[in-house]
């Protein structure tokens, strides 16, 4: 049955966390924060988007992890186990009608391109329409990747849109390592891509406060083995692979099960998120980063 009550709600999602969480002992730390104030009463009579953000907030306080939290819909979702992948269904599906993140691809003046990426596509699902906007930039002289309003997506999308930018499949981008399985899948440029590469000219990578997760893996991974320069504001600072489950027809609690680590700092971009190589404004950073693409590419 699904849970109810507040106090329900609340148990449901702790039991989630503890069992799912990439990190066990921080857990353990997250189910006593929230149960000593569900014992003091913090969440009775609280509307259900009310309880998301009062649970959310201390969540978050105990362990600085932006995906660790509480959601409401106002749509309604099964809560049958027999459909708790119907989280990954919907992405994919957000993604066919979103032309698979890719928003815009432009070649401006002086040969400079421009992708204006929104999600970060499945690989296997979304490999051809990334392939597509990389055959449309393949002879541009430099490149502008525009995550700025990118607010997530796949491991291995990642992955792939990285691999356009170096020359075979001999770079190590990051392990991942999940929990479930207490094990690391590594994650190499990939071997055979269906658009040209493009390793060779200069790569800036927009970024915003509000670029996140997926966009944010593609924004560090570059910067990181020196194949773009991020130009724009610091990232929001979500690097953990989440699972989404229904605790009632209206919440969800989301729990990160894995985390990556980038092969070059050992690290990741979690509660600092991307800093940028040159600091400006969001508004400002196309702007900055199209003159000195213009400069660098010429």
């Amino acid at each position: 049955m699904p849970a109810t009550g507040n106090a329900q709600i609340v148990d449901a999602a702790l039991e989630r966390m503890v069992a799912g969480y990439v990190f066990r002992e921080r857990a353990v730390e997250i189910d006593a924060a929230i149960r000593g104030r569900l014992a003091a009463g913090e969440y009775d009579g609280l509307s259900g988007p009310a309880l998301c953000e009062t649970v959310t907030a201390p969540l978050q306080t105990v362990c600085a992890d932006k995906h660790l939290r509480l959601l409401w819909q106002d749509e309604p979702r099964s809560v049958d186990p027999a459909d708790d992948d119907a989280g990954r269904a919907a992405f994919l599906a957000l993604l066919r009608t979103e032309s698979q993140g890719i928003r815009c691809v432009e070649r401006l003046d002086g040969n400079v391109g421009r992708l204006d990426i929104r999600w970060i596509a499945d690989a296997g699902v979304g490999g051809r329409a990334i392939g597509a906007a990389m055959e449309l930039v393949a002879h541009t002289r430099a490149l502008l990747l525009d995550l700025r309003e990118c607010k997530g997506g796949s491991p291995a999308g990642a992955a792939l849109w990285c691999s356009y930018f170096f020359p075979d499949d001999q770079t190590h981008l990051n392990d991942f390592y999940e929990r479930a399985t207490d094990s690391i899948r590594q994650y190499w440029t990939t071997a055979h891509l269906p658009a040209p590469r493009y390793p060779d000219r200069p790569v800036y990578v927009l970024t915003s406060a509000t670029t996140f997760s997926g966009g944010e893996d593609v924004a560090y991974t570059l910067q990181a083995l020196g194949r773009a320069v991020v130009v724009g504001e610091t990232t929001r600072g979500g690097a953990h692979p989440t699972e989404r489950h229904p605790v009632t027809e209206h919440i969800t609690v989301a729990v990160p099960t894995a985390r990556t680590v980038n092969a070059v700092t050992g690290t990741n971009w979690e509660g600092v998120g991307v800093r940028p190589d040159r600091a400006v404004p969001a508004e400002r950073a196309l702007d900055v980063a199209y003159v000195e693409a213009r400069r660098d590419g010429a």
